[in-house]
């Protein structure tokens, strides 16, 4: 979500200051801790459908918008995309660890 709101933001105002947040702090809120984590999976499902609209709808010119970012300094669309492409793969990387510790299939 913050992702899209921070791609939203690059899109509408002029190199915008984001707000980082506590990663951890969040996770442990009791809209995380209590909901089935199947309502995360559709949530997130949904998310991606409206970013893949989003960023479909995009000219060239839209990927050199930019934001700034407290701790990365300014970042262009396209490279923050190439972070977060980056950083999915990362988090898939910990699931799959995760799974084969585990023995999940």
């Amino acid at each position: 979500m913050n992702a899209c709101v921070r791609f939203k933001l690059a899109l509408t105002e002029d190199e915008p200051t984001i707000k980082p947040y506590d990663e951890a702090l969040w996770a442990k809120l009791g809209d995380t801790t209590t909901t089935p984590v199947e309502t995360s999976l559709a949530l997130l499902e949904n998310l991606h459908k409206r970013r893949v609209a989003l960023l479909r709808s995009l000219k060239p010119a839209d990927w050199a918008r930019k934001f700034r970012h407290p701790a990365l300094g300014v970042m262009s669309l396209d490279q923050n995309l190439a972070l977060y492409a980056w950083h999915s793969l990362h988090h898939v990387a910990h699931i799959n660890a995760l799974r084969e510790r585990n023995g999940w299939r």
